[in-house]
């Protein structure tokens, strides 16, 4: 494994400014000092312990395809199976679950609107529950990256 710094700057330094090449693991692994595999073996025992969910590029909504907040009300003993159906879909990238009475939010992306409402339909269908859509109607910037604290 790593040393502690460079973990540190794995997770740290590529939230912003990920190489965008055809070898971007690679270039990281040049500017580190270390070679790709262990770039790629970190990345890959980070995702394990649940230190990260994914390594992707983050779009302004509706620059490239279609994208909705939803979310879905089900009982308290169905969440679990409710949840599975929603994370069973590739184009939902997180779900979580509030305390509210719709229960379960997500939020779905994909090529086209049509495909989005197609899964929110089927989602309801499958769960037995009708799924709430709620677009966006104004769009805010947010810095999706974090200053970690190391310790």
């Amino acid at each position: 494994m790593l040393d502690e710094e460079t973990q540190h700057r794995l997770l740290g330094e590529f939230q912003r400014d990920f190489p965008l090449s055809p070898t971007p693991y690679a270039d990281i692994a040049e500017k580190l000092g270390i070679d790709e595999a262990q770039v790629l073996a970190a990345y890959e025992t980070f995702a394990s312990e649940g230190k990260i969910s994914r390594i992707g590029a983050v779009f302004k909504p509706h620059s490239v395809g279609a994208s909705t907040l939803a979310a879905i009300s089900v009982p308290s003993e169905r969440i679990e199976e409710a949840a599975e159906i929603i994370n069973g879909y590739h184009e939902v990238n997180h779900n979580y679950e509030r305390e509210h009475l719709f229960n379960l939010w997500f939020v779905v992306t994909a090529d086209c609107q049509a495909r989005v409402e197609t899964v929110l339909k089927e989602i309801g269908e499958k769960a037995g529950s009708r799924v709430l859509d709620l677009p966006m109607l104004v769009g805010y910037h947010l810095d999706l990256g974090f200053k970690l604290k190391w310790n």
